[in-house]
């Protein structure tokens, strides 16, 4: 048992069953539900988090029936066949000690197809199609579809499934008035429209008898208008657990919701306080979940007696080992989840297979596989920043001898400026990360020291990972100092601008700017919160209040030369934030603008075919970045032994995903 996180770390008893541990590794979609050899993969990923110490794994979401699907080919759990399928998941995860459910989840009217059902026929504001409106025949027979896969996961033998009954899923459909327009005994007044999730649950406790884990995943904060109040979640959480739930998990705002809840501008347990509202009317444990990625995090939620378990998912796709690492008091070798979701839930709303930035191998285990170098190598790893920290310390993990050559005097290249943005302070732990990875692989870090041409000679194999600088763009008086900085040497000195400041660029570095320079002082969770409308009460229908919007004391103009949307920066899932964030601000968007020059008065632009002054007292510029590439005219005298990775390979938007893949992937291969 750790010292430091004895709560974490204590088992849960079920009376039937007990849990090694209060962790539970929250259901994520990866992708490989769909494909063909996707079993033996996900077999793998599950594995390597049983191995890890993991108390209890919920798998991403499988439908009980066809229409139940959210995509044409999503992944069902309904025959026989798909049992014994998934026996090759349920070994592997018995094989290391582990437990693990399956969710089981319909999509109801986010169903991304035209057979789409609800309780109602309101189209969702996410969605393609508009759904059918079910019939009790229909609503009966997903009831006992859902109890024939509960039956089927037994069989498969899963130690018990999540009923997803939240996040705007179809059973959290039939609670909220919002989407539940019936006037039948599955509508209308709150019991009625509780009826549907509280008749799936007894038809599951019934199929699978008493000494089966039932999860049910309740809706505390639905964050959208005509959501449930605190009155009637609390009265739906009793009657799950008399209809005999076993545990029950929190689930945080439908995925229509215009309010950020896992992205890392949230704040680190930003939704334990709904749990603790809950968990004290229950006497079945309850988890909570959303933006808990240490273990630090997790102890204090045990121990302060806010839930009885944490839910972390993305955490784990950062790092199998991450509750052995705490159990062994390594907490600081744990590669920490920045809540970025840059490859994992954008990868699967593109219909790719999910990963993770700072973890390229995560559902990737059966492909890249770091193993001892058969020859070893003489290694120069030129720059520091995530494709050469990744690259170095993989080469050294396998043997080879490295040395890491870095200009500045410290590592971390462009997270080392990220991290410096309110909201993406996580992007330190991955710094943090690296720092120790060096160490306890022995790779040979000279900090402050630039790499010669010559002393590349006496390598085997040379990796340029030497980053990127700002792109310079071609504006009449760019050049005078007293006007003009670029990015970052605003953020790394911390620039005086003045209270009128004008953003030349609108990518993923022009919103962080923005972001940055808008912050309000003294930002703690109850002003985010404040700022985001979040009634804490929940007196609210859906915990939702409508607070004023946050004006900046800053006039800040955020320009791009593209015509269109301005201010949302590259994420397909946290865009929307951005540029949320920005215009509760203030902060003036504007695309489609010429830059025509840069005097004592400001910047001079034309607008809408119309010439307009803008009197800023500084001019930003954020007009993307270009490779730095030492000695690049020589390079050709290195032949097959030199690699080009991360932002020497290709700057454009700051692309930590590929650059870190690219690391891991080069050292693997050499």
């Amino acid at each position: 048992m750790s010292a430091m996180y004895p709560n974490l770390l204590q088992p849960l008893d079920l009376g039937f069953t007990q849990l090694r541990n209060r962790v539970l590794m929250g259901s994520m979609h990866t992708g490989l539900e769909e494909d063909k050899k996707g079993l033996h993969k996900l077999a793998a990923f599950y594995e390597e988090r049983a191995k890890g110490g993991v108390g209890l794994i919920v798998t991403g979401g499988f439908s009980p029936n066809l229409r139940g699907r959210l995509h044409p080919f999503s992944a069902e759990f309904s025959k026989p066949k798909h049992a014994n399928a998934h026996k090759v998941v349920t070994e592997a995860v018995h094989r290391q000690g582990g437990k693990i459910a399956l969710q089981l989840l319909h999509a109801g009217r986010y169903a991304m197809h035209p057979f789409a059902l609800s309780a109602s026929g309101i189209k969702a504001p996410i969605a393609k199609f508009a759904p059918s409106e079910m019939s009790s025949r229909q609503i009966r027979k997903t009831i006992d579809a859902f109890a024939n896969s509960a039956a089927l996961a037994q069989l498969a033998g899963y130690d018990g499934v999540e009923v997803m009954g939240s996040e705007g899923y179809l059973l959290n459909q039939f609670i909220c008035k919002r989407t539940n327009m019936r006037y039948d005994e599955w509508g209308g007044s709150y019991e009625n429209r509780m009826r549907f999730p509280l008749e799936v649950v007894k038809a599951i406790r019934k199929a699978v008898g008493e000494e089966f884990i039932i999860i049910f995943r309740l809706s505390m904060l639905d964050l959208v208008e005509e959501g449930s109040t605190f009155e009637e979640v609390l009265a739906l959480a009793k009657a799950l657990e008399e209809a005999g739930v076993t545990i029950m998990n929190t689930g945080i705002g439908w995925h229509e919701a215009r309010i950020p809840t896992i992205a890392t501008q949230v704040p680190r347990s930003a939704f334990a306080w709904v749990t603790e509202k809950i968990k004290p009317h229950l006497s079945i444990p309850v988890i909570t979940c959303n933006r808990i990625n240490t273990p630090e995090e997790g102890e204090k939620i045990i121990r302060s007696g806010q839930a009885d378990m944490v839910s972390m998912a993305r955490p784990f796709l950062a790092d199998p080992e991450f509750v052995n690492k705490a159990a062994e008091d390594k907490a600081q070798f744990i590669n920490t989840c920045i809540g970025c979701n840059q490859a994992c839930l954008d990868n699967v709303f593109k219909g790719k297979r999910a990963s993770c930035l700072v973890n390229p191998r995560a559902c990737y285990e059966t492909e890249i596989v770091v193993q001892p170098a058969e020859t070893k190598k003489k290694v120069a790893v030129i720059g520091a920043g995530p494709a050469g920290l990744s690259c170095a310390t993989t080469l050294s993990e396998r043997g080879h001898q490295v040395d890491l050559y870095e200009r500045n005097d410290r590592i971390g290249g462009q997270f080392r400026l990220a991290m410096q943005i309110p909201g993406k302070e996580e992007f330190r732990e991955t710094i943090r990360y690296f720092a120790n990875r060096i160490d306890t692989t022995g790779v040979n870090l000279q900090l402050s020291t630039e790499a010669t041409f010559d002393m590349l000679n006496e390598y085997d194999e040379v990796v340029m990972a030497s980053g990127v600088e700002p792109r310079k763009v071609a504006i009449e008086g760019i050049d005078n100092p007293e006007k003009v900085v670029d990015y970052q040497t605003l953020i790394k000195e911390k620039t005086p601008v003045g209270e009128k400041i004008a953003i030349v660029g609108a990518g993923g570095i022009g919103v962080d700017v923005a972001t940055m320079l808008t912050e309000p002082n003294g930002h703690n969770l109850d002003d985010w919160l404040h700022e985001w409308g979040i009634d804490k009460k929940i007196e609210h229908p859906g915990g939702l209040y409508p607070y004023p919007d946050s004006l900046s004391d800053k006039t800040v103009w955020v320009l791009q030369r593209r015509a269109g949307r301005v201010g949302k920066g590259p994420g397909k899932t946290t865009g929307w934030i951005h540029k949320r964030t920005l215009e509760k601000r203030g902060v003036n968007l504007m695309g489609g603008v010429n830059y025509d020059k840069i005097d004592e008065q400001g910047l001079h632009i034309t607008f809408k075919g119309k010439e307009q002054l803008l009197e800023a007292d500084k001019v930003v510029i954020c007009a993307g970045q270009e490779s730095v590439r030492p000695f690049e005219d020589k390079w050709h005298d290195l032949g097959e032994k030199l690699h080009v990775i991360g932002g020497a390979d290709h700057a454009g938007e700051l692309d930590a995903v590929r650059a870190i893949r690219q690391g891991v992937e080069l050292a693997v291969k050499l």
